[in-house]
């Protein structure tokens, strides 16, 4: 088979859009059964992944030399090399194999991380339905290609660019792409050449989603081709800044700044005393490389897939990793009650006609207009459909209008017996809306406004005992298949459905759980006030404030601003209000986390801070949110909050010893190098202490947490990682200077000056961890076993190295049992003195 050229979807290939629905599926060369795996395979090979980015994942040698794209790393081997051909070739090697172990070290820890996160996104991948060999099958989305026929109903993401091959009652949110706020209506069919991109009605564009209805349609453009895909190419789509990566990036700015500072200072004054200038140019570059940290990506994204991972394990995916810090900052959780609060299984009390009997035509009304809906799956109907079951040998469906957020009516027109009748189902006064009469007990009618104030007190009743009220009306029509909503017009009112969901039985402890961790739940639900009050009761939130949609319709941005933070249930909201809330409440200064899985929760999912769904979601709640939760429980949100939190205080430990020791010891050998007659350390012995002292850190991503540091939601605090560096990096340099002057004083040869100080200044950094990495006593805060291994493994190795047969290659000596013992009292009085300076700072400064 000749593969098909792809066709373009811009204006200039408008002509495209005219042609009917035979003609594309010719074009494309697509039999009516779909294509075969085969055909599949290959336009797969030939068009590429339907990926926007269009990149696959980073291949191992990519990975390898990205460890190496650091402009720092990248002088320090041309200086390397330089000094190779012009002075010590031995000295090179040893600069080039230390910084290919770090690099090492760098690939293996971030591929562990890569590997694994791409494990857990591929437990929440979407997914579509593809007609293939006359199958119909869920494929991944970045697998369609240009020919394949696609299924879709209501919450399903328009996977790629297509035309419709057919359509019923077909509505789609282009919002996304086009800024129109309202669903556009689609139906299969040829439109005029010139038709704008937004006129096309008979046009599917890639990211949009379907808001109600159910269609087939041909994959015409995949991946880049789409129109989305140019629209992200032109404008570079970047997701917004995370207040955490804000953070990193302002960190680095500030070490960066002190490292170029020192190293253009240290230079130049080495120079001006003559001193080697290929010595002294390596000295500042491996300065650099020691006060820089190079570590904190990868270290940031080891502690982040190893959240993940652990997330994972407590059933929450991380799709983006940034997220963790959001989720463990979170104090503001936002929620609908449907499924996350209470059971998820909607069960049907009472099939009721106008005058609150039992009836059994309401019933077999409620139970035909269920059975044959084909939208959007959802609890009501499963319910119906257990309550009670009818035969049905003699009805079939003709028609059918699916339900959406702005009718909030689902109707169906049945053939029962012959007769032609339209069933309609849904929020009672959307429903009461569209009726004319009411039918009574005994089948008489009633002018519906006769009796609208008696059936709305019931429907007061009904909600007041915590049960969701639906009203049903019907009329009888023609034998017409088909359905407008015109049609929707002088029913007959016939009867209620109350059904009910109850609180899940631990929930209310949940919510205490979620409250001693600093995190405020507030419902946000389109049930009636009443039905709101009244759950909110059964989950221990009695007398909770409540704010309901048409107040908050009439309410001004401030005023809502201020009313949110005293609010925890939120009743008879609308879609588009629900956004409004989460953005009062992110005004208010608080972090937001909102939690949904239905397609008129994808506004509040994007603008929340953290966007949580779940694994049974909606396709475009599931693609919009940044964490999927595996189950809809709130207690594995509390699981994965404390995860959060254990994440990013693991991330800050880094930071604080990178910002300690390290910065202390790297400023106190700048200094040195001014008054000495003599470099203190060799660059390739600084490249050493640098990896040496990496090598334990690469560990604190399975380090235990003070409970503290998860009993509450934690910020980057840059002022504080400011006032720590200078704090503990000054008393590292007192005692390096120490170091120094206890060297000087017994007047060792310059090899063991230096082999003391290299002892010195690793093992300090090394043990120091143990004091930096909690507020608490380094008695009672105890380490992870991994960290407490990989530190003491490095102490025991940077001993052992003067006495190693290759000593004498690095530029060390074997030191003598005394001079040991003074070092080793200086680190024990360096240790205890950063003890009780930890304990000083934090009594002054708050975390």
């Amino acid at each position: 088979m000749t593969l098909p050229k792809l066709p373009a979807t811009a204006n200039t290939d408008s002509a495209f859009w005219a042609i009917g629905v035979e003609q594309h599926l010719e074009r494309l060369q697509t039999p009516a059964q779909g294509l075969s795996d085969q055909v599949a395979e290959e336009r797969l090979k030939r068009f590429g992944a339907n990926r926007l980015n269009g990149k696959k994942k980073t291949g191992p040698v990519r990975l390898f030399l990205a460890q190496f794209k650091s402009s720092i790393i990248l002088i320090l081997l041309f200086a390397t090399g330089l000094s190779f051909f012009l002075h010590d070739k031995v000295d090179a090697a040893i600069i080039l194999t230390i910084v290919l172990i770090s690099g090492i070290l760098g690939f293996w820890q971030e591929k562990g991380a890569a590997d694994a996160v791409e494990k857990l996104l591929a437990l929440v991948r979407i997914k579509v339905a593809v007609m293939r060999g006359g199958i119909v099958s869920e494929v991944p989305t970045d697998k369609l290609v240009p020919g394949d026929k696609v299924v879709l109903k209501a919450g399903d993401i328009i996977p790629a660019d297509c035309v419709l091959l057919s359509a019923d009652h077909l509505f789609i949110d282009e919002a996304m792409l086009t800024g129109e706020s309202y669903p556009v209506e689609k139906s299969p069919g040829p439109v005029a050449a010139d038709a704008p991109l937004g006129q096309r009605s008979n046009a599917l564009w890639m990211g949009t989603h379907v808001q109600s209805g159910e269609a087939q349609a041909l994959v015409i453009a995949t991946g880049q081709s789409t129109e989305f895909g140019k629209l992200s190419g032109r404008i570079k789509l970047k997701a917004p800044e995370t207040d955490f990566e804000r953070g990193v990036r302002r960190f680095g700015y500030l070490l960066m700044e002190v490292t170029l500072i020192l190293v253009i200072m240290i230079f130049a004054v080495n120079v001006y005393l003559h001193k080697p200038v290929i010595d002294s140019f390596l000295f500042a570059l491996a300065l650099a490389v020691g006060l820089t940290p190079q570590l904190l990506p990868a270290v940031i994204s080891i502690n982040l897939a190893h959240g993940a991972k652990r997330m994972a394990a407590e059933k929450v995916i991380v799709k983006q990793l940034a997220s963790i810090e959001n989720f463990g900052s979170m104090n503001v959780l936002c929620s609908d009650k449907t499924g996350t609060l209470t059971e998820g299984k909607v069960h049907l009390k009472s099939a009721v006609d106008s005058d609150g009997k039992p009836s059994d035509k309401v019933s077999r009304y409620a139970y035909l207009n269920s059975f044959y809906e084909t939208g959007f799956n959802n609890p009501i109907d499963e319910a119906i459909r257990d309550f009670r079951s009818f035969d049905v040998t003699e009805c079939r469906k003709l028609a059918e209008i699916p339900y959406d957020f702005y009718r909030k009516r689902l109707s169906m027109l049945v053939s029962d017996a012959g007769t032609s009748v339209l069933i309609t189902k849904g929020a009672l006064t959307n429903v009461l809306d569209v009726c004319s009469q009411v039918e009574n007990s005994d089948g008489s009618l009633t002018a519906i406004d006769a009796v609208r104030g008696r059936i709305e007190q019931s429907y007061q009743a009904y909600s007041a005992q915590g049960l969701r009220t639906l009203g049903l009306a019907y009329k009888p029509l023609t034998g017409e298949n088909k359905l407008a909503k015109d049609d929707e017009m002088e029913m007959r009112f016939l009867g209620f459905i109350t059904l009910f969901d109850p609180p899940k039985a631990n929930c209310a402890e949940t919510i205490e759980q979620l409250r001693e961790l600093g995190v405020t739940l507030k419902i946000i639900t389109g049930d009636n006030r009443l039905v709101a009050e009244t759950v909110s009761r059964q989950l221990g939130l009695s007398g909770a404030k409540i704010l309901t949609g048409p107040e908050i319709a009439n309410m001004s941005g401030n005023a809502l601003m201020s009313r949110v933070a005293e609010v925890n249930v939120f009743a008879e909201v609308e879609p588009n209000q629900k956004e409004r809330i989460i953005l009062a409440l992110k005004k208010a200064g608080f972090v937001v986390g909102y939690m949904g899985d239905g397609i008129n929760d994808v506004s509040a999912l994007h603008a929340a801070d953290v966007g949580i769904s779940v694994d049974s979601a909606a396709d475009v709640a599931k693609e919009t949110a940044q964490i999927v939760l595996l189950e809809k429980n709130l207690d594995v949100l509390v699981e994965g909050v404390k995860e959060g939190r254990i994440t990013f205080a693991n991330t800050l430990k880094y930071v604080f010893m990178a910002t300690s020791a390290n910065f202390g010891n790297m400023f106190s050998m700048a200094g040195a190098s001014l008054f000495l007659p003599f470099l203190p350390l060799l660059p390739k012995q600084i490249l050493l202490t640098n990896l040496l002292t990496d090598f334990p850190e690469m560990a604190i991503a399975s380090d235990n947490v003070d409970p503290d540091m998860v009993t509450q939601p934690r910020r980057w605090d840059i002022r504080f990682i400011r006032k720590f560096m200078f704090t503990f990096g000054i008393v590292s340099s007192l005692f390096d200077y120490l170091t120094f002057g206890l060297l000087l004083w017994l007047k060792v040869p310059v090899e063991q000056f230096r082999t003391g100080w290299f002892l010195e200044s690793v093992v300090s950094a090394a043990l120091i961890v143990f004091v930096v990495r909690s507020s608490q006593s380094i008695r009672k805060g105890r380490p992870g076993g991994y960290l407490i291994g990989a530190t003491l493994t490095i102490v025991a190795l940077t001993i052992a190295l003067p006495y190693l047969p290759f000593a004498s290659l690095i530029g060390f000596q074997p030191l003598s049992c005394n001079l040991l013992a003074l070092l080793a009292g200086i680190v024990a009085l360096y240790i205890a003195t950063a003890e009780a300076a930890k304990r000083i700072f934090y009594r002054f400064t708050k975390i």
